[in-house]
C-alpha cells in the first residue's frame, strides 16, 4: 500500500470510530434520561449533541469519499 491509501484507511478507521461513539453516546444518554428522570428539555439537547455528531461523521465521509475520487484520477 502507497501512502496515500494508507491516508485513506486511516481516516476511514477513524471516521469508523467517531459514529461508534456517538451511536454508543446517543444510546447511553436515551438510557440515562429514561432512568434518571431527565426533562425533556435536557434530552433534547442531548439528542440535539448527537445528531450534530452524526452530521460531523456524514460531512467527513463525504469529504473522504471526494478525496478518494479525486486521487483515483
Amino acid at each position: 500500500m502507497d501512502d496515500g491509501q494508507n491516508a485513506f484507511t486511516t481516516r476511514g478507521r477513524r471516521l469508523a470510530l467517531i459514529i461508534a461513539a456517538v451511536g454508543l453516546f446517543w444510546i447511553g444518554v436515551t438510557w440515562a434520561g429514561a432512568r434518571f428522570g431527565w426533562s425533556a428539555n435536557t434530552r433534547l439537547l442531548l439528542d440535539l449533541a448527537a445528531l450534530a455528531g452524526f452530521g460531523l461523521a456524514m460531512w467527513q465521509t463525504i469529504n473522504l469519499w471526494r478525496a478518494r475520487r479525486n486521487d483515483k484520477g
